[in-house]
């Protein structure tokens, strides 16, 4: 593994630790502001919306970066952002902090999963990207947890001003690690637009929002759907995220693996297994041992759709990738803000915890649909397009 490549793991870890670790800790900060667990949960969707906004913005504006630089400033503002939601007085104060942390999300894996596709070899693109984001899934099994029991044993402050520490390590990693990467001459602003103009790059961008979003749709309100609904002690959220990030870690590693080759299969198959599992999670709910297994299966059909999901935008936006990937990245979040913003909707509306499974189910299957036209669409192209990436391969460098 180019060592480049684990530069990108660690600072994927500790964007993935930011991301998620509010997720166990809900029902502790709604408690510190007096407010509502859905209000608590726009702590969720404001650094989902701040990366869709931020994708594009940062990727536009660093057009003319190295992407190395690039990659260092997106750290360099997930640790402000984590300081301030660590010390923030108010509730607004501290969404404000996860904003500005969640500007540099979106940016730093649409930057990082090109870097990390040009330092391996062609047919090794989803593979290589799924590494990168193996940091994402580990956060999940390792930062999210610790978090999630510093905060409950210590205060939540203290979690945050963990992961601005995980941040500025990772900051430091990247510096020393990973080569410098001149954006090339044709992947300026004009010509990453212009890729949105090809009708599969947005199709992908669709199936990303919906079929994502509809993880999230279950997973936010995870910690008041396994206490209240389950009977989970609040001690038990912590161990339950281990295991929805174990799911996420063996779904990217099989995602990455097949997407390489059998991409549009794997979509459709991942795809209708969520749906599914979604659907079994409002009964399954109200059981222990079987609420814990299908949080770890949700886990696994979630993530095992990023790799192909990506080197799909990746493949169709060939020659001027890097913003259509950073847009991508906003596009996850857009369905975890539109997913979390639902299922807070069906909440207060007295359906209980269980029901987001339902808002969850709705979108996945819209997202399948939307497979299933593109891979039609597909093959009822004649001509063929290229799918292979426009830029050399350039081994990794320190």
């Amino acid at each position: 593994m180019p060592l480049a490549l684990l530069a990108l793991t660690l600072g994927a870890f500790g964007i993935g630790t930011t991301e998620f670790v509010v997720v166990g800790l809900l029902p502790d900060i709604a408690d510190t502001y007096t407010v509502s667990i859905p209000t608590a949960g726009l702590l969720v969707t404001g650094y989902a919306l701040g990366v869709v906004v931020g994708a594009p913005l940062m990727t536009g504006l660093g057009t003319r970066v190295s992407r190395k630089r690039m990659l260092l400033g997106m750290l360099a503002l997930l640790v402000v952002g984590n300081v301030l939601s660590a010390l923030a007085p108010t509730f607004e104060t501290m969404l404000t902090g996860r904003v500005v942390a969640s500007l540099a999300h979106g940016a730093f894996f649409g930057i990082g999963a090109v870097v990390a596709g040009n330092v391996v070899r062609p047919d090794r693109r989803a593979g290589a990207i799924a590494i990168m984001f193996t940091g994402l899934t580990v956060a999940t099994v390792v930062g999210v947890p610790l978090g999630t029991l510093l905060g409950q044993h210590f205060g939540w402050r203290l979690t945050f001003l963990f992961v601005a520490l995980v941040g500025l390590i990772g900051l430091i990693g990247v510096g020393v690690l990973v080569p410098e990467q001149v954006t090339p001459r044709e992947a300026r602003l004009r010509n990453e637009l212009a890729v949105f103009r090809n009708p599969q790059v947005l199709l992908a961008m669709a199936m990303t929002v919906l079929g994502f979003g509809g993880v999230f749709a279950a997973i936010t309100y995870l910690a008041p759907m396994m206490t209240e609904v389950t009977g989970y002690a609040d001690s038990s959220v912590t161990w339950l995220l281990v295991l929805f990030g174990l799911g996420f870690f063996a779904g990217n590693l099989i995602g990455g693996k097949f997407a390489d080759r059998h991409l549009m299969p794997m979509l459709y198959l991942t795809l209708g297994g969520l749906a599914i599992v979604l659907a079994l999670f409002t009964v399954t709910a109200h059981n222990k041992i079987a609420a814990a297994i299908t949080v770890v299966v949700i886990g696994a059909l979630g993530f095992a759709t990023v790799p192909p999901l990506q080197k799909r935008v990746l493949d169709q936006a060939a020659g001027a990738p890097t913003l259509a990937s950073a847009v991508n990245i906003g596009a996850f979040n857009l369905g975890n803000a539109l997913s979390a913003w639902l299922g807070g909707l069906v909440i207060t509306a007295g359906f209980g915890y269980t029901a987001p499974n339902w808002v969850g189910v709705a979108l996945v299957l819209v997202a399948l649909g939307l497979a299933v036209l593109s891979g039609t669409l597909e093959r009822r192209t004649t001509t063929t397009e290229p799918t292979t990436p426009t830029e050399p391969f350039v081994p990794a460098r320190v």
